[in-house]
């Protein structure tokens, strides 16, 4: 079957053997818009031959303006007339108004003109992350399909989805797929509404075909892989003694919590300070590790030797502010302070660097995040996390865990390496990243810390593979969830979209961790 929307994708997009910013945070969402369950009743289709059915897209531009998932430059309107040219065909019955919204505000205006000349129905597609259109629509009541434009929407998609699923709104239904077949077919249950059934007769109709189009598990059997662990006392003892730096930002409010629940230390850095010691890296230094990366790396493309280069300098800084301050860890406002002019190389390979030799590189300042990675790699004697921007698949029973930051060395300093290229940072197509093509057929532990709330964040998943598709960021190993797929769709308004992938079994440790700490664990599979 033809895969979804595979405009501007490449020809290995689908995940194949070897082969922001943090807006889901709950504070960005939960009464941005005072969304409320809509009530529960019937709408009855206009009577007329035709199905109108009004489609938003929710994106910036036609064609990307800014950097942003899937990245600046992506021309979208190949992928509409794919989507609407496969509706056309599948549903000569309905009549498709397609526009374009960027915001409510845009969206109001359609929803105007919509009052005067009513639709039947909605069907809104992400297409960036963080563009808020499902909202305003959702509030009608009418019956509403909200589908994630995978690699492109899938932040915004996640945590709104969440939210209408917590708050039980009932008009609308959701699809997360890469097939087009399943979003076409979601789409012919607004004919149920047609025949008289409500907006929530919709739901449960695309709730239902949703979960008979995802596949059954597969082969779960996981090779071996034994962690050494330390206790959670022995883990605990050690994280008393680590410090983090977080240099540009970072979530107001965690810190004090992260230092009195776990004991590790967040010093707060300005970028001044990082980038004085960029400045002072030694040019020699960084030239031989640039030399390096090029010697060990798979692949290269469009990162030049100057930019390399600069990025090694960008390493030694960050181990020059670890050294100086004691610290075993540092996360970096990275998008900000690039964007803002604040910093001038990406610190992507450093991160790659630090966490391939058991420290602790976190990406976006994401505290949260970075506290994750601290306290699992003591616990495990040196396993990487994985700070990744997941995205849903249901068409392939997957999740697939992004982003431009990983190691390449799965089971600690002293394990087997995988093999890794280095491309551009995905959304603005600058700098140097990593693609890390993780080893497959193992068991993961994916995790996010909550010392204020006093909780983890748990489920887990058999790595099966890489993708390769274009779109969004460089790494993206794709997941087996062990449980039930559906569940994964509910956590993500009150968690973020972050979430810290590592190798190994850990539900026991985890747990016994949670156990000491006193704390509950939340397991969202």
């Amino acid at each position: 079957m033809k895969e979804m929307l595979t405009s501007n994708a490449s020809p290995g997009c689908c995940c194949v053997s070897r082969r922001r910013f943090l807006a889901g945070c709950a504070a960005c969402v939960v009464g941005a818009t005072g969304l409320s369950a809509a009530p529960a009743r019937a709408f009855r289709l206009e009577d007329s031959a035709k199905v109108r059915l009004r489609i938003l897209y929710a994106l910036h531009a036609p064609v990307q303006d800014r950097p942003d998932w899937p990245n600046i430059g992506f021309d979208f309107r190949p992928v509409i007339s794919q989507i609407e040219n496969a509706i056309r065909q599948a549903c000569p019955n309905f009549e498709l108004l397609p526009a374009m919204a960027d915001g409510p505000e845009t969206t109001a205006k359609i929803l105007q003109e919509d009052q005067a000349n009513p639709v039947d129905g909605y069907l809104v597609c992400q297409m960036n992350c963080w563009n808020r259109v499902v909202q305003p629509v959702a509030e009608l009541g009418k019956p509403t399909l909200y589908a994630d434009f995978l690699f492109a929407g899938s932040g915004g998609f996640l945590v709104y989805t969440a939210q209408f699923l917590r708050r039980n709104v009932p008009n609308v239904g959701f699809v997360s797929s890469s097939r087009l077949e399943d979003l076409v077919e979601a789409v012919k249950c607004f004919e149920i509404v047609k025949k008289g059934g409500t907006a929530a007769d919709f739901v449960a109709a695309t709730a239902k075909l949703r979960r008979e189009r995802t596949p059954g598990p597969g082969d779960m059997t996981c090779k071996p892989d034994q962690v050494q662990l330390l206790s959670p006392e022995e883990c605990l003892r050690q994280l008393r003694e680590i410090k983090l730096l977080a240099v540009g930002g970072g979530w107001p409010g965690i810190i004090e919590a992260v230092k009195n629940s776990l004991g590790i230390t967040v010093l707060s850095l300005p970028f001044q300070e990082l980038n004085e010691a960029y400045q002072q890296a030694d040019k020699d230094a960084a030239r031989e590790i640039a030399r390096g990366w090029e010697q060990a790396a798979a692949r290269i493309a469009d990162v030049s030797p100057e930019v390399l280069e600069q990025s090694a300098a960008m390493y030694l800084a960050e181990k020059a502010l670890l050294q100086k301050h004691g610290a075993q860890g540092i996360s970096i406002n990275c998008l900000g302070g690039f964007y803002g002019g604040h910093i001038h190389a990406y610190p992507c390979m450093g991160f790659f660097e630090l966490n391939n030799s058991g420290l602790i590189g976190g990406c976006e300042c994401d505290i949260r995040s970075a506290v994750t990675m601290l306290a699992l790699t003591t616990m495990t004697q040196g396993r990487p996390g994985f700070i990744s921007d997941p995205v849903i698949d249901t068409a392939k029973r997957q999740i697939i865990y992004a982003h431009c930051v990983a190691s390449n060395k799965q089971f600690g300093p002293q394990g087997a390496s995988n093999p890794f290229e280095i491309l551009t940072h995905s959304e603005d197509r600058k700098g140097a990243a990593v693609r890390s093509i993780m080893p497959e057929g193992y068991m993961t532990t994916t995790l996010e810390l909550a010392p204020e709330r006093e909780q983890i964040l748990f489920h887990q998943a058999k790595s099966v593979g890489n993708s390769f598709e274009d779109r969004a960021c460089r790494t993206k190993l794709c997941g087996e969830p062990v449980g039930d797929i559906e569940k994964l769709f509910a956590e993500w308004d009150q968690w973020g979209w972050h979430r810290v992938t590592f190798y190994g079994d850990l539900k026991e440790p985890v747990f016994a961790l949670a156990d000491a700490l006193g704390w509950t664990v939340i397991e969202e599979a």
